[in-house]
């Protein structure tokens, strides 16, 4: 029996779709509307049944996989840097032939399928992204205001906490009628979106208090809202990883190996996955092994790394555990025990 397998290479508006067979022969081809309805048509209309649709991961993966799935499709989302590295060896780069090389990655199963999040743990990572976007655009705001205060010989104290910014630079500013009549405005915007950002912050810690999972995963030291939501939105389905182990290298946690030969060079982590969850994870590893002032088994563990590797190292390494330890716990159900935490790094 064929089989015929359709690549499609997707872009905002637009979306290259290829068909191929069991073979590699290229059966049809057609620039569509990048949309679940006009795929779907063009797909019905093709002659023979198709045995799977395939596309690399992005922005659009998300509306097409459960689109399509719902019109009763077998999809598949592919890891993006694999995808990449097999269209690299292609001689010319368009989404004609993009489409192409993916239809016939998808046909030999040269790829890793990627795991498709639900809309919950999207609404959550909306919910952190929002947070953080904010605060960024408030530190920006209060960095420019500093900066066109120096200037005018203003030098601000060089620790000014987020609260208190505003009750300390408008006082300075109010006095000279030109700067007033300059910077006001940027402090009164700041001010909206400094108090926007504490909604959010309450809206996340509110999130991470009435959810279970959160609320054992803040039993480690170290592990706050913001961590313990961003671990559990980025990892949506424990069950999906057949070991804890590998948690750490899919958040990049892992050095990079190049073996070759006589060579066999370990290197720096491989920095895969997702950035955020990586950054909130080193930051819970600083804190533990910095601030906390429980001891714990796992703080024992990455205070003798520090005296051998380093610090960084040891943040590194203690982040790693952090990623295998809460998902453990997650499958488990149980709660940090501090005297009880095994090898799992």
């Amino acid at each position: 029996m064929v089989e015929y397998y359709v690549g499609l290479d997707v872009s905002l508006r637009s979306c290259a779709l290829c068909i191929v067979d069991g073979k590699g022969t290229v059966l049809f081809e057609r620039e569509v509307p990048c949309e679940v309805s006009d795929i779907t048509e063009c797909l019905v209309d093709f002659p023979h049944t198709i045995e799977r649709v395939g596309f690399e991961a992005g922005a659009m993966s998300q509306h097409l996989f459960f689109g399509l799935t719902a019109e009763g499709f077998d999809v598949v989302c592919m890891e993006a840097r694999q995808v990449n590295a097999a269209l690299s060896a292609m001689r010319n780069k368009t989404d004609k032939t993009d489409a192409r090389g993916i239809a016939q990655i998808l046909r030999t199963g040269w790829f890793s399928p990627v795991h498709m999040k639900s809309r919950e743990a999207h609404g959550l990572r909306a919910l952190l992204s929002t947070r953080k976007a904010l605060l960024k655009k408030t530190m920006d705001l209060a960095n420019e205001v500093r900066g066109l205060l120096k200037v005018f010989g203003v030098r601000l104290p060089q620790t000014v906490k987020h609260g208190s910014f505003d009750s300390v630079v408008r006082p300075m500013i109010e006095i000279d009628d030109v700067l007033a009549h300059a910077l006001v405005p940027l402090l009164d915007a700041r001010v909206v979106l400094y108090q926007h950002y504490l909604e959010l912050d309450r809206r996340v810690k509110r999130a991470a208090s009435q959810d279970d999972v959160c609320m054992k995963l803040m039993t480690i030291p170290g592990v706050g809202p913001i961590a313990a939501l961003s671990f559990k939105s980025a990892v949506d389905d424990p069950t999906r990883f057949k070991r804890s182990r590998t948690v750490g290298a899919h958040f990049g946690l892992t050095p990079r190996r190049y073996q070759s030969g006589e060579h066999d060079n370990p290197g720096r982590i491989s920095k895969a996955g997702d950035r955020d969850v990586r950054a909130v994870l080193y930051a819970a590893a600083n804190a533990l092994l910095m601030r906390t002032m429980a001891s714990s088994q796992i703080k024992s563990w990455g205070m003798r790394l520090m005296r051998t590797k380093g610090r960084r190292r040891a943040v590194v390494a203690v982040a790693r555990k952090l990623a295998v330890l809460m998902h453990r716990m997650w499958i488990d159900g149980s709660e940090f025990r501090q005297d009880q935490v095994g090898d799992m790094a």
